[in-house]
């Protein structure tokens, strides 16, 4: 399956509207969020943390570490490569600073199912400036058809 078959970028802008959204951040490390994963669609091992940034009105941004990114081939989009946690830091901040941040979070994990993001990396978000929401909405539209 190619990346990102499954997500419909064309009409990304509405979907986001709805899910009062400046883009969705799709995280994952070690299977974590199955979520993710499968709609991502990539096959690298999975031994560093992957986020996919899909924003309104622009192209999807991969951040993957440079030993995960023959997982990526094919991927829609800009690839940015980090190697230390400093260099995650600084790409993930220049994505989500000052934005609505759709993720698979649960408040209060009402949704269990939904809730895959763990909570340090809620708090990584925030510090560098994103706001957390739900991307239920999301999910349901691409994951759960």
């Amino acid at each position: 399956m190619a990346m990102l078959e499954r997500v419909d970028l064309k009409n990304m802008d509405a979907y986001l509207s709805e899910a009062n959204a400046d883009g969705w951040l799709m995280y994952d490390f070690k299977g974590t969020n199955p979520i993710a994963r499968r709609l991502v669609g990539y096959g690298g091992m999975g031994t560093r943390r992957m986020f996919v940034w899909i924003p309104r009105g622009g192209a999807p941004v991969g951040i993957v570490h440079r030993i995960e990114r023959q997982g990526f081939e094919g991927f829609p989009g800009e690839l940015r490569i980090y190697a230390s946690w400093k260099e995650l830091q600084s790409l993930l901040g220049e994505v989500v600073r000052q934005k609505r941040v759709a993720m698979e979070v649960s408040r209060e994990d009402a949704v269990p199912y939904l809730d895959r993001i763990p909570a340090g990396v809620v708090e990584l978000i925030e510090r560098l400036g994103g706001t957390v929401v739900p991307s239920a909405q999301l999910v349901s539209r691409f994951a759960a058809q």
